[in-house]
């Protein structure tokens, strides 16, 4: 198995020589910049990684793992534009750069090559692989549409929030390890194990980036601080303060956080102030730590290259002790 730097350098390298396309200029650049945003690349990496734990080399998913990327870019720029994002990665959006049309047409272009890419795999696994895809396509839709339904709600429940987030977030690096599976010809069960772990291993980064989101080093996280607050932003933290307060407590809480008209900065220390309160942040923390510690689980049973398996772990548990 080839060490994590080497995959996300091939990774970055094969990027960099993608031919996307160059006219109509507005159409392919927009494209272009997205990517060179750069980021973790942290999914086509987990397809690389399916392929080798199963003892494929990464050759065979390398397109599949381009693909997955550019699908993942398309569903941020689609996403920066319902959000109103400014920001993604310390850098204006696509939509801010350029605007809201030629970002719509943008990320549609970009799930088209994302789709030409994933179709490069060798026949005997196509089919698999694209009904793994396109299936993981329609719930990240999914998941996006329960995100914009919750934010006109004055309160979600916790299982509300983790059932969206599993749509959205989670499923994506599922995919990403099953498809590696599938294209190492993996066992079913194998196949399945690894996307479990992969979808409990996605809800427990989501909730992190939450974390993260009020706790974290903004400047390095390349978002605006506390932007969820001040968004009212329906998150684990907020479903969890949800939980905990009872009577006038509870109203007075979903008054604060939804209040759009307040003054970013006081509504953000007034529901930090509450949330230090109530021991949100190491509520959170324990709750990163049971979805980590499930996909474990799940991953304990590939009993195929034991020290493969040990470093997918090393990896996702460094992930999560990050602070941006």
């Amino acid at each position: 198995m080839h060490s994590i730097d080497f995959l996300q350098a091939e990774i970055e390298r094969e990027l960099s020589e993608l031919n996307l396309g160059t006219e109509p200029a507005n159409l392919y650049e927009p494209m272009e910049y997205i990517l060179r945003l750069g980021g973790k690349r942290m999914r086509p990496l987990f397809v690389l990684l399916g392929a080798e734990l199963f003892g494929a080399p990464y050759t065979k998913a390398l397109k599949a793992a381009l693909g997955i990327e550019l699908f993942h870019n398309f569903t941020l720029l689609h996403d920066d534009i319902m959000d109103k994002a400014p920001v993604r990665r310390g850098k204006p959006t696509v939509h801010e750069k350029w605007n809201q049309d030629i970002a719509i047409l943008s990320g549609d272009a970009l799930f088209v090559k994302a789709g030409e890419l994933m179709m490069q795999v060798d026949d005997e696994v196509i089919k698999p692989v694209m009904q793994l895809f396109y299936k993981t396509a329609t719930e990240v839709c999914e998941g996006q549409q329960y995100d914009m339904d919750f934010g006109r709600l004055n309160e979600i429940s916790r299982e509300d929030y983790l059932s969206m987030i599993t749509l959205k977030t989670a499923v994506l690096p599922a995919c990403c390890l099953a498809t590696g599976a599938i294209i190492a010809q993996a066992s079913p069960a194998d196949c399945q194990r690894i996307y479990e772990f992969g979808k409990n291993i996605g809800i427990a980064f989501q909730i992190q980036d939450d974390l993260l989101d009020a706790y974290g080093d903004n400047q390095k996280f390349g978002k605006r601080p506390c932007g969820d607050i001040i968004e009212g932003k329906k998150t684990f933290l907020f479903s969890e303060t949800c939980q905990l307060l009872q009577g006038k407590e509870h109203l007075d809480f979903l008054s604060l956080y939804n209040n759009q008209e307040m003054h970013a900065h006081e509504k953000t220390i007034q529901v930090l102030a509450i949330f230090d309160r109530l021991g949100i942040s190491s509520l959170t923390y324990q709750a990163i730590q049971h979805y980590f510690h499930q996909g474990i689980e799940h991953l304990s049973h590939i009993k195929t290259a034991p020290q493969q398996v040990m470093e997918l772990r090393m990896f996702c548990e460094k992930l999560l002790l990050r602070e941006n």
